[in-house]
């Protein structure tokens, strides 16, 4: 069997849709509380304010734990690495609901109690998406590598578009608790299908071994570094295009993380819908997201074999960032509640668009080392996640919501301007000791 023929075998495409349901299931355990958070707060007397900081908990945790995610799939592989993280978060999950009435809200408060529990939630999922940058990096050919990536993490598209519906539908009908204790019983169902089914990369699944079998021996489809590799932090350190990177998705992140933690809340306290129409219409930006994903995956990796990998990420970059933020200032100040998600959710989509290119590009610049390059420009986008949910109430409550997400636009515009600088057809710097 030949170097092609592997290549073109489903196995890559199994791995690649197993990585899909896993973003999904991501976000699931990620926009639930968005939802809840409706009879959450008066249950608790929890003020906007409030809620945000159990929204920021999230996301520092899950900035904290990207980059030692990405070490751990880079030194052990993505298959054991990922399952323990899906069994972390899933019972972080459950626990959210148990929090309010546990031994720790007795010492730490009904909010602290919330806080540290969303917050290990976070430590957990951040293993999630370098862990999916290290399979890809893995399993597909590097002109496929913004699909790859795209259609992986495009399953956050999905999940956060599913998940405002129905989980409005579960809570009006059981009550908030019964929807974390279903997003738990969903990862701990994933963890055992990665489990049964991924490997870490080609030479290891039996699958490939079996196919392999009529043909000659061959090289591994991927070779991979050692696993004792050590991460090259003064290349990376003296790489520009690395910090241009972190700071332009640290733009991303601050803008993705509006959509998920104020986006239903929005249309339901400021446009006026009820909690089952703003569920229903909270899915648009996310369906948005999905097609967005793998569409700019797909686009970045065409660009780049036409014009050159430089080119080719910073395109697709510049041009999605720069429309997310044109529609999100048009959405800001729609008159009409309709035409408004309609915008903003072209804005999503565009957004999302740019992600293939931005997580290409940290295989572009290291391969051996994607896990944890991509969890260190991952962390800049949970740190711009951090800031978001916190920031996003409080200008509201100055200047009114219009501004407040006219900001998030014009941060997009700050990201699409940083693609200017990044470069990642160079590779990382050499560094003479």
């Amino acid at each position: 069997m030949t170097r092609h023929s592997i290549t073109s075998t489903p196995i890559r495409w199994l791995i690649l849709g197993l990585l899909f349901l896993t973003s999904v299931v991501t976000y699931i355990d990620r926009v639930n509380i968005s939802v809840a958070a409706r009879h959450m707060m008066p249950a608790f007397g929890l003020t906007d304010q409030e809620m945000g900081w159990v929204f920021s908990a999230f996301v520092a945790g899950y900035a904290l734990f990207q980059i030692p995610g990405g070490w751990l799939a880079d030194r052990w592989g993505a298959r054991a690495v990922l399952t323990g993280a899906l069994l972390w978060w899933s019972v972080c999950s459950a626990f959210t609901a148990l929090a309010a009435t546990s031994v720790l809200a007795d010492v730490a408060g009904i909010l602290g109690a919330l806080i540290i529990v969303r917050f290990l939630l976070g430590v957990g999922e951040a293993v999630a998406l370098p862990c999916f940058n290290r399979a890809v990096a893995n399993w597909m050919p590097a002109d496929a590598r913004g699909i790859g990536i795209g259609i992986a993490i495009g399953g956050i598209g999905l999940g956060s578009a599913v998940t405002p519906p129905i989980a409005a539908w579960v809570m009006v009908n059981w009550g908030w608790h019964i929807v974390f204790y279903l997003s738990a019983a969903v990862g701990l169902a994933m963890a055992l299908i990665w489990w049964t089914l991924a490997r870490n990369d080609p030479d290891e699944h039996p699958w490939v071994k079996n196919l392999s079998t009529n043909g000659p021996a061959e090289q591994p489809l991927h070779p991979q570094p050692q696993s004792d590799d050590a991460v090259p932090w003064r290349r990376l350190a003296r790489t520009p295009t690395v910090w241009w990177l972190v700071l332009s998705y640290t733009c991303l992140g601050y803008v993705a993380y509006l959509y998920l933690s104020w986006f239903y809340l929005y249309l339901v306290n400021v446009r006026g819908f009820d909690v089952l129409r703003g569920g229903l219409h909270g899915a648009a930006p996310f369906l948005a997201m999905l097609i967005g994903c793998p569409a700019g995956g797909w686009v970045t990796d065409r660009l780049a074999a036409r014009y050159g990998v430089t080119a080719g990420r910073g395109i697709a970059g510049i041009g999605g960032m720069a429309a997310a933020g044109c529609a999100i200032i048009a959405g800001a100040f729609a008159v009409s509640p309709l035409i408004a998600i309609a915008s903003l959710s072209v804005g999503a989509g565009c957004l999302y668009f740019t992600v293939g290119a931005y997580w290409a590009s940290t295989t572009d610049l290291s391969k051996a080392h994607a896990g944890t390059l991509s969890g260190l420009m991952n962390t800049g986008a949970n740190v711009g996640g951090a800031i978001s949910p916190v920031l996003t109430p409080w200008i509201a409550g100055h200047w009114g919501w219009p501004i407040s997400l006219a900001a998030a636009g014009f941060v997009a515009f700050t990201g699409a301007a940083l693609w200017l600088r990044i470069k990642p057809g160079d590779g990382l710097r050499h560094v003479q000791c």
